[in-house]
């Protein structure tokens, strides 16, 4: 039977079949990965920073998300591992002199090469579109294909001399397998810095607690060497402490003769003048050559008042 103006239906417009499972443009994937932040789904522009498992971000979204402290804000599993701008690298990325961009295709009459990268290889020359396998160091943040790296097989970077080993290659964009093995690197990596820190902070408050006990700088006096049975000066100053009031007009006596008398036996009576001592404390005596003074220095203690005149 005909339908409403004589047309006739045909077997699939009448009986429903399972659906089709939509696939994915594997075109249109590639260019997401390597031409759009994961995070922000914006155009890729410099500086350019890429995480422990090899996802493309752009610098300032990853500065937004970890400045976001808001209890509303939604944690995006592509950022999640991100704790601080520590764990991310920025790359320094080679460009492609063939690549024209946008300019090339104002009018839109002009076919667009989506195989067409920005940026390409260094060394080898291939172009980073998602065709070929890229890495980068996590040291420099050079970024090279793979073949170059087993191309060219050196333990320093290819183009700024780096020193690098086989745990800082990390492949930009790589598959499950690839994104598995470089999550357990970056859990291992992230233990081992917890333990060092640990072990770090015992070793500052040891040396905290010795830095604060001062230490007494010998003085000049003690520096020198003293004859053998000579006191120190430390120990002249106590026995002059402990010394008997009785004994305080022999003292002052022996400070304006230049001679010290030190009680005890076997001790006899010796000039400063001739001592060993340093010349700020010989200089506390009369007998210095500075407490001399010549008869033109010295005052006539004659004053003059209006009386006499």
């Amino acid at each position: 039977m005909g339908c409403d103006g004589g047309t006739i239906p045909k077997r699939h417009e009448l009986v429903k079949g399972p659906k089709k499972v939509e696939k994915v443009d594997k075109d249109a994937e590639l260019v997401a990965q390597w031409n759009y932040c994961t995070l922000s789904q914006e155009i890729l522009r410099r500086p350019i920073v890429a995480c422990e498992l090899g996802r493309l971000y752009n610098k300032d979204a990853v500065i937004e998300f970890l400045l976001d402290k808001s209890s509303d804000k939604a944690l995006v599993k592509a950022a999640s591992h991100i704790k601080s701008i520590k764990n991310v690298t920025e790359l320094k990325l080679s460009d492609n002199p063939a690549w024209e961009g946008d300019k090339g295709n104002t009018k839109g009459d002009k076919h667009d090469d989506l195989q067409r990268a920005r940026f390409i290889c260094p060394v080898v020359g291939l172009e980073m579109n998602g065709r070929h396998r890229f890495c980068f160091l996590r040291g420099c943040g050079c970024v090279f294909s793979e073949r170059a790296l087993k191309e060219i097989k050196a333990e320093v970077c290819h183009t700024c001399g780096a020193a690098f080993q086989e745990d800082d290659v990390i492949v930009l964009n790589g598959t499950k397998e690839d994104v598995e093995r470089l999550k357990t690197r970056m859990e291992e990596r992230r233990q081992k810095a917890k333990l060092g820190k640990k072990t770090k902070k015992p070793k500052a408050t040891e040396t905290a607690s010795k830095s604060d006990v001062p230490e007494e700088p010998a003085g000049p006096s003690d520096v020198k060497t003293r004859k053998p049975g000579e006191p120190s000066l430390d120990s002249r100053e106590k026995i002059g402490s402990s010394a008997p009031k009785s004994t305080g007009g022999s003292a002052e006596n022996g400070l304006e003769s230049g001679t010290l008398t030190l009680p005890g036996p076997g001790l006899p009576k010796r000039s400063i003048a001739d001592s060993e001592e340093s010349e700020a404390y010989k200089s506390l005596f009369t007998t210095h050559s500075s407490a001399k003074r010549s008869k033109e220095e010295s005052a006539h203690w004659v004053t003059h008042t209006s009386y006499c005149f």
